[in-house]
């Protein structure tokens, strides 16, 4: 009888163990100091791919002040999720008084956070990698960066992911006083300057940590597909030179992709406790209209159930998410259609926020918009009362509050751009395709243009309505979810492996 063939064994190594979006403004900065994205490669994603089966270990920072503080709720949830899920010895918590007594994942200060990075990577190289002996890594972000080049020159296969462009440069010395031998794959790495040798490198020429990711491993994804191919065709100044060449050459070696993130499971609007009444895609017009005249009564606007709400979920930040665009017309957008009774819910911090409570007071539009602090159970209600999800970004990595939108009916009003533009595509009610309305010139008069789009929807019949709304809940319930990316990230593994995973 042939022998059963051994699982390959996956580890993914990932800096974060929770998922606090940049919707929560404030808190999310001060946990995690960045936006959103590696819950699904923590506790939903692992959780998710050790339920489908695969042999899949975790290595991430021992974060004891964290795991144990009062004040981390959402932190100390994932690891229970972990813990829950998973068996003790699939959970590797990387050991080093660096992070032992952090209050925050990340420091204000970059020299700190280099220091965070090295003290992880050096546990990760020397110890955990060694402990589990996987089949393939998979790493995540710039405190990953050097793992990759390990892998190579080990020969195991790697998958890097970018959530975040964020990157730090450090020398081979600096590395190698934080106990990494670093001379061992320095020839993988990715230097400033051209290095034609260790000596030569060592001293003086700074290593490019996210660079360096892209770099080495063997397969790198981004957060969506079409955020990818914005950063080959050079359509973002932000990034940097380094990183888009070496993404280029992995598209150009048919080594790069785009997995989407996915909504927290927690945002399902047939089991939601934060809404006034729950609804599915078959009876969601009746519950959204509840939904409605209860946050309107518990924010002090007009009481009408027939009145068009959209919602802004995403933090004012007029860098990324366009807060200004909406500033420049949001008199006209509320003057034009007051007889509509068009109403805005704000559930946001961020530096705009004084902005709109400005243009809010000197109009005396009280009754008409809300301006409110970030709350998990506001937002949770205003998606479930919203009939549509204002993003209008310059970028989005990924983007989520799209993707959530839809679950809960609330169709995206969006700029045409990166995950925004692979999650959501313009509706056509007569050809029945489409979840939302999208603009292409990113300018104030683009983001009018959609809102009068969304407008027009909404001033169509009930029954009309009604049918596009549940065709477009349904599929976004079955397609954004972390099986679905599961799946994905398993059949990548496996085109890496080139052998099955599940068997």
């Amino acid at each position: 009888m042939a022998k059963k063939q051994k699982k390959p064994r996956i580890l993914i190594v990932t800096p974060e163990v929770t998922y606090l979006p940049d919707r929560m403004g404030n808190l999310a900065n001060y946990l995690t100091a960045k936006a959103g994205g590696l819950a699904d490669v923590s506790a939903a994603l692992v959780s998710a791919l050790f339920h489908q089966g695969a042999d899949v270990h975790v290595a991430l920072p021992d974060y004891r002040s964290i795991f144990e503080d009062r004040l981390a709720p959402f932190l100390r949830r994932e690891q229970r999720t972990l813990h829950r899920v998973m068996p003790n010895d699939r959970i590797h918590l990387a050991e080093d008084r660096a992070f032992f007594y952090l209050n925050r994942v990340y420091s204000n200060y970059g020299g700190e956070n280099t220091h965070i990075s090295l003290a992880f990577q050096r546990e990760v190289i020397n110890n955990i990698v060694p402990r589990v002996r996987p089949d393939l890594i998979h790493c995540n972000d710039w405190m990953t960066g050097l793992i990759p080049g390990m892998a190579r020159q080990m020969g195991v296969p790697c998958l890097f992911t970018i959530h975040n462009i964020h990157t730090v440069k450090t020398t081979l010395a600096h590395i190698e006083d934080r106990g990494i031998d670093a001379a061992y794959f320095w020839d993988h790495l990715y230097y400033e300057n051209f290095a034609a040798s260790y000596e030569e490198a060592r001293e003086s020429v700074p290593v490019d940590f996210l660079a360096s990711g892209v770099f080495a491993a063997h397969f790198v994804n981004t957060v969506s597909q079409h955020f990818l191919d914005e950063i080959v065709e050079g359509r973002h100044q932000f990034i940097a030179p380094p990183l888009r060449q070496e993404l280029t050459n992995k598209v150009r070696a048919e080594c790069a992709t785009g997995i989407l993130n996915a909504p927290d499971p927690g945002f399902n609007p047939e089991k939601d406790q934060f809404l006034f009444e729950t609804y599915g895609s078959e009876n969601h017009l009746s519950a959204k209209r509840k939904n409605k005249r209860e946050l309107q009564r518990l924010l002090g606007l007009v009481e009408d159930e027939r009145a068009p709400v959209f919602i802004w979920p995403s933090r004012l930040d007029p860098i990324q998410k366009g807060c200004q665009l909406l500033a420049d017309i949001f008199y006209g957008v509320i003057s034009k259609y007051w007889e509509q009774g068009l109403q805005v819910v704000f559930v946001a911090d961020g530096p705009y926020q004084n902005v709109f409570r400005n243009i809010v007071n000197q109009h005396e539009f009280h009754q008409r918009v809300a301006v409110c602090d970030f709350s998990e159970r506001l937002e949770h209600q205003a998606y479930g009362a919203a009939d549509f999800v204002l993003m209008p970004s310059l970028f989005e990595p990924c983007g989520l509050p799209q993707m959530i939108g839809q679950i809960y009916g609330a169709l995206p009003v969006a700029h045409n751009t990166g995950g925004i533009h692979d999650t959501v595509s313009q509706l056509d009610v007569d050809r029945n395709t489409g979840s939302g309305f999208l603009f292409d010139i990113y300018d104030a008069q683009g983001l009018m243009w959609a809102v009068d789009r969304a407008m027009d929807f909404f001033q169509l019949p009930d029954p009309i309505k009604e049918r596009q709304i549940t065709r477009i809940m349904r599929h976004a319930m079955e397609t954004f979810t972390h099986a679905f990316n599961a799946r994905q990230y398993i059949e990548l593994y496996e085109k890496m492996l080139e052998r099955p995973l599940l068997h």
